[in-house]
């Protein structure tokens, strides 16, 4: 063989993250689960998951085969997840939020060959069952019917494994099923050669082998498992599980595990900061915090700031890598709600409808190149090649960049409307409102209207114990918008609508917004 496809070779060999631990720090704590006290070394985690590995194998699992897992966040996702790995098969956590009916085309398209499932979903399975053929079920406790059980099938296999991983860095390890809040969800293919790249991310500006990490967000979307988990396990960090978001438990268990590394939206940290607890548990081991998934605004930053806390603010989407952008703690005020600069191994350009390059401070769609991407859609040809064009990624994002090389998303380009002409980017009109310190959570989607084509109406979550008017909140707007881009309508809610990962669904949002104005005329 050539010299050339010798290197290629290895260049494109994947390496057993979780062995390579077990052999150089085999004592170091690599999972802690705060919900049963449950911990594993790292020699522990890699036994348990050759034990899964060899039990999948024996089942007859090949390399490309989905094992799919239905459970809430547990250290037995991670063996599911590391033994699929060990046998070049592609893990699927499955969103246990959805019911029966919402999982049938998920797992239509990915088709399992192997499903695991936790006790509390049983119904689930049954429910599944009457559509599905599964060639191999394994329950994590005691089985049902004719179910395998999870750890009497373990206990039988060896806890070793010497055979390399028999796939190359390009082919997938995992397959995440989007929210689908824009329509039925859509299969992600993320490569072994992804997820190295997107934990060289963190490497890079966040992340060490000393760290330890609290995963709070459900494991069976990227939040859960590839803005901490997997970039820590590559590093040898240490893992804390949490399976249920409760604010005066995270800041519990934030002192009691000394940890390190912390990631929440900005809608927890509101949460947080409103805590009880928040003023006199210990932080001190906190490193740094990051916010992401939306804007933080300036009011919430402040609080944090002032207790201590080193805020860094981030960007990322399940199809790039959950860490394209960094925004460092010592530019959260004067940059506020910038995305920072991208990430060591991330191209980003701003280009406009014919893919050119825009200047500075014009809006453009965000298009990204890394290696830390996805290869496109599982059985969804068209979209991957609509989305993935010459190398570049479209993330349907509107932002720009300052002159200073700073970026800024200001929109998604499907929530944007068209007002009387006029492009209007909602989250440029939230940020405008958030300003108001009564105002605790806002959201602005474009509705129909007769003379306009569209126009916004606004959703407003007020802070418990204050109170402000829709006219106070239009003034508000005239003095810092432009007369199109003022809400026509204010709505005031309880809460947001929002998925898992704490996004607001603005189609839902929009769904409540035209029912109520129905109802008013």
């Amino acid at each position: 063989m050539p010299r050339t496809q010798i290197q290629n070779l290895e260049m494109n060999k994947v390496y057993d993250w979780v062995a390579k631990h077990a052999l150089f720090t085999p004592d170091k704590m690599a999972l802690v689960e705060t919900d049963g006290g449950r911990r594993f070394t790292y020699r522990e985690f890699n036994e348990w998951a050759n034990r899964a590995a060899n039990a999948f194998e024996a089942l007859g699992v090949q390399p490309g085969d989905r094992i799919a897992i239905i459970a809430p966040s547990s250290v037995e996702i991670l063996f599911t997840l590391i033994a699929a790995t060990k046998l070049g098969a592609i893990f699927v956590p499955l969103n246990h939020k959805l019911p029966p009916a919402d999982l049938v085309p998920i797992i239509e398209d990915c088709a399992p060959t192997l499903l695991v499932y936790a006790d509390e979903f049983a119904q689930t399975i049954t429910a599944l069952r009457s559509k599905f053929k599964f060639s191999v079920i394994i329950k994590l406790s005691a089985p049902l019917a004719d179910d395998l059980d999870w750890e009497s099938l373990l206990m039988e296999q060896s806890s070793t494994r010497s055979k390399p991983i028999p796939v190359d860095q390009h082919a997938p390890q995992m397959l995440l099923y989007t929210s689908g809040t824009t329509g039925k969800p859509k299969g992600v293919v993320l490569p072994h050669r992804m997820q190295f790249f997107n934990a060289i991310n963190f490497a890079t500006r966040d992340l060490n082998g000393n760290d330890r990490v609290l995963v709070h967000t459900p494991m069976f979307y990227t939040g859960g498992l590839n803005v901490y988990t997997t970039p820590a396990i590559l590093l040898g960090a240490t893992v804390v599980i949490m399976r249920q978001w409760n604010p005066d438990e995270v800041l519990k268990i934030i002192e009691q595990e000394k940890i390190t590394a912390f990631f929440a939206v900005p809608t927890q940290y509101l949460m947080m900061a409103d805590s009880k607890r928040f003023e006199t548990a210990d932080l001190s081991s906190l490193r740094w915090i990051i916010s992401g998934g939306a804007p933080c605004p300036l009011p919430l930053i402040k609080r944090l700031t002032a207790r201590g806390l080193l805020l860094k603010q981030g960007f990322g989407l399940t199809e790039v890598g959950v860490n394209c952008f960094c925004l460092d703690a010592h530019d959260a005020e004067r940059k506020i709600g910038s995305i920072g600069h991208p990430n060591f191994a991330m191209e980003a350009r701003v280009v406009d409808e014919q893919g050119r390059d825009v200047a500075p401070d014009v809006a453009g769609e965000l298009i990204l190149r890394t290696p830390s991407m996805c290869d496109g859609y599982w059985n969804n040809p068209q979209l991957s090649a609509k989305s993935i064009r010459d190398g570049w990624f479209h993330t349907g994002d509107i932002a720009k960049f300052d002159e200073e090389g700073y970026c800024y998303v200001v929109d998604r380009m499907k929530d944007m409307y068209i007002s009387g002409g006029e492009n209007v980017y909602p989250a440029e009109v939230e940020a405008v409102l958030i300003r108001l310190a009564e105002i605790a959570e806002v959201a602005v989607v474009g509705v129909p209207h007769e003379k306009w084509g569209e126009v916004g109406a606004a959703a407003i979550v007020i802070k418990a114990g204050q109170h402000v008017t829709e006219e106070e909140i239009l003034a508000h707007c005239r003095q810092h918008l432009a007369k199109y881009k003022i809400p026509r309508s204010i709505h005031f809610l309880e809460s947001l609508p929002r998925t898992v990962s704490q996004k607001v669904q603005k189609r839902a949002l929009k769904e409540v917004i035209l029912a109520r104005m129905e109802e008013a005329t």
